[in-house]
């Protein structure tokens, strides 16, 4: 009688010690931290600190930012994929999601099966921008004319190899019959200051990182690779109407959470972050930026994710696109 309370005992006890976090009471029981794969001032950093003191208000639990950049993304996404403590989000985008498992031999998570859709935060379209000085071209036919004529010189820089940025490009050069020799950063702040400095003669982006470098004269955008322009950049051509309708990509991004985050915790973080992306002072910052606002539920997240994996992968394999 005796050995089995002992056992029923430490059963018992295994089993809370076990217990999934919808057990809790309440959800968070300490700091959340978010990981950030990319550096401070890119756009992803910009978004989640636009939402983190609101939200850590809202928790009752501080926010933890943590800019864990590297490897194209997939350094602070591996963060997030093997966390598992319930409290650890990371904010992912197309590289090292979508892209990543048709670019790498070998990835140290599986994006579909490691990584929980929470909300997309934005979605916006990558600009074409050129080294003011350096490119004399200020549309998108004079910039390929100026390009062709570099030969093999012709170089870009992008936020990392695998990156929204990296894959436009060369899906632009493979449209526009151009090579370039291609130069990855660590996040957006780099690959736009390459730019302005003249390191690079172009790059495939979002717009808040190259804006400073713009109004200092020292960048030019020459076009915009969705179909539909944001108000904050209506007065860029698309590259469809500059005879590039294949050349079409979104920078999208939004929060992931580790396996075996309940469902529970899954719904309210994504309530929270679509009521932060409705508030007024986190709009109008991100509108500043030319940064969109989505939202939407994890449902729709997921499908945009399946959505991208479907059309990109053709278009990586035939443009035989490989990393190590």
């Amino acid at each position: 009688m005796l050995r089995r309370s002992v056992i029923a005992i430490v059963g018992l006890g295994a089993a809370v010690l076990a217990a999934p976090l919808s057990a809790q009471t309440a959800w968070p029981s300490r700091p959340v931290r978010i990981v950030v794969p990319t550096g401070p001032g890119s756009s992803l950093d910009l978004i989640v600190r636009a939402m983190s003191d609101k939200l850590g208000a809202r928790w009752g639990q501080p926010v933890v930012i943590e800019n864990k950049p590297g490897a194209g993304g997939m350094l602070g996404m591996d963060i997030v994929a093997k966390a598992g403590d319930g409290h650890t989000l990371g904010i992912g985008f197309n590289g090292p999601v979508a892209f990543a498992p048709f670019l790498y031999r070998k990835m140290p998570y599986d994006p579909a099966r490691d990584l929980v859709p929470v909300v997309m935060t934005t979605s916006q379209p990558n600009v074409l921008a050129v080294n003011a000085d350096k490119v004399p071209g200020k549309t998108v036919a004079e910039f390929v004319t100026w390009a062709k004529a570099q030969g093999p010189k012709l170089n870009y820089s992008s936020l990392g190899n695998g990156s929204s940025a990296h894959l436009t490009m060369e899906l632009f050069l493979a449209e526009a019959g151009l090579t370039a020799t291609h130069i990855p950063f660590n996040g957006s702040p780099p690959a736009a200051m390459a730019v302005a400095q003249g390191e690079a003669d172009a790059t495939f982006m979002v717009a808040p990182a190259l804006l400073a470098h713009v109004r200092n004269n020292k960048v030019r955008m020459l076009a915009v690779s969705s179909a539909q322009r944001p108000d904050s950049l209506k007065e860029l051509p698309t590259l469809a109407s500059a005879g590039y309708p294949n050349v079409e990509s979104l920078a999208w991004n939004g929060l992931f959470a580790s396996p075996g985050t309940p469902d529970a915790v899954v719904a309210r973080i994504n309530a929270d972050v679509n009521d932060m992306l409705q508030d007024a002072a986190v709009k109008a910052l991100l509108d500043a930026q030319g940064l969109t606002a989505v939202g939407g539920s994890a449902a729709d997240f997921k499908r945009t994710i399946d959505g991208e994996v479907k059309r990109w992968g053709p278009v990586i394999s035939r443009l035989g696109i490989k990393l190590d």
